[in-house]
């Protein structure tokens, strides 16, 4: 990482610390700006109607229902007691409500985290004084990806714990259409920032900022022992089952396949419950083991087969402003990169498939290339050529 910074330009210098400088800017404002709700003297008990008790805690009377595993329709006038919900079951189901309620801070540092993996991939990973052959090596450190993930993993995930995220940043516009938010404009506003930050940087949000796939992404780089390799499945498999997971929870939610309507199947998933160590439901936490111990073997397992802004972000990659690009002239498809990438994004992208994997912009295929052939570049930068995009 030294050599690299010394060989940075100037200019690259200018561009590194205008970038520190702007990130503060924006956290500090963040910081300033924080509007989070004060939820610590929110308590309902059982005398309360559903009605009563789900306008205390800022939601919908189907959205308390549904936390307390009833049917959608029960009487909403009714006490709590009498329709047999005792008090522990109630204080679960708001404590698992309020913890969904947080303030603007995190969506700052999303957009940072974002930002400054824009800058490093298409204008910092490159050493302007390095040559192409001698100093390739040196171009994306890993450690500059290394950092700002630890950082992802703390500030976006630990210290301020699940919510907002971009799995629910999605999930929440779904649950709002069936009623179980009352803010339907605000949660497509939420879910519209997510894929905004996508579609800036190839899956920079998902790749750079999020916290839970930053966690994924530094147990994967756990070295391995040389007996044990890591496992790339095929993309048609694994998107196929992201697919099937996806359309499931949409019946099960709308009410078109199973007992009552409302039943979010990521509720027993959500690996992101972990920032908040909120392990009410048992599922949740074998979930977080079992995906923690394939992120050994399996590159961001979560990601690949199961998250719903994965599977809706991979189809906003074909706008995304800046990605990686191959120039086909110069490409001898040697298949350096395709081995360096973690995923089947690599290949697609080689081979001009027309549906190629998601591509984290993790950067690992960006300084292997002996050909010089693939680059981390604007849209608007290629000027021969056919673009051909991940």
């Amino acid at each position: 990482m030294r050599i690299w910074f010394s060989l940075l330009s100037k200019q690259q210098r200018i561009w590194m610390a205008a970038s520190l400088i702007i990130g503060i800017l924006i956290v500090v404002s963040g910081i300033l700006f924080e509007q989070k709700k004060e939820v610590r003297n929110v308590h309902v008990t059982v005398d309360m109607s559903i009605k009563e008790a789900a306008k205390k805690l800022g939601v919908t009377k189907k959205s308390l229902a549904r936390e307390l595993e009833l049917p959608l329709r029960v009487p909403k006038k009714k006490s709590l007691k009498k329709l047999g919900v005792p008090q522990e079951r109630l204080n679960q189901a708001a404590h698992h409500i309020l913890s969904h309620v947080s303030g603007f801070l995190k969506y700052y540092i999303y957009l940072v985290l974002v930002l400054w993996g824009l800058v490093f991939l298409a204008r910092l990973g490159k050493p302007d004084n390095a040559q192409s052959k001698k100093d390739r090596r040196v171009w994306y450190p890993r450690a500059v990806y290394l950092m700002v993930l630890f950082i992802a993993l703390a500030a976006a995930g630990f210290a301020l714990g699940k919510s907002p995220n971009p799995m629910e940043g999605i999930v929440k516009v779904f649950k709002s259409m069936v009623g179980l938010y009352p803010d339907p404009l605000n949660k497509v506003i939420a879910f519209a920032f997510f894929i905004v930050l996508a579609i800036i940087g190839n899956k920079l949000i998902c790749g750079w900022a999020c916290p839970f796939g930053a966690l994924q992404e530094l147990v994967y780089s756990i070295p391995l022992p040389k007996k044990i390799k890591h496992y790339k499945p095929p993309f048609w498999l694994s998107n196929s089952i992201r697919i099937i997971v996806f359309a499931l929870t949409i019946l099960l939610l709308f009410g078109i396949t199973g007992s009552r309507k409302g039943l979010v199947l990521y509720h027993y998933i959500n690996p992101f419950n972990l920032f908040d160590f909120d392990f009410n439901e048992h599922s949740i936490l074998m979930t977080i083991i079992i995906v923690l111990i394939m992120s050994l073997f399996i590159y961001r397992p979560f990601c690949q087969f199961v998250c719903p802004f994965g599977l809706v972000s991979w189809i906003a990659e074909s706008f995304s402003i800046a990605r990686v690009q191959v120039d086909h002239n110069n490409c001898t498809k040697c298949g350096a990169c395709i081995s360096a990438c973690p995923v089947d994004a690599a290949k697609g992208l080689v081979e001009k498939s027309k549906m190629p994997a998601d591509c984290f912009s993790c950067a690992r295929c960006l300084n292997i290339c002996p050909d010089d052939a693939i680059h981390y570049k604007f849209v608007l930068q290629t000027k021969r050529g056919k673009k051909d995009e991940i």
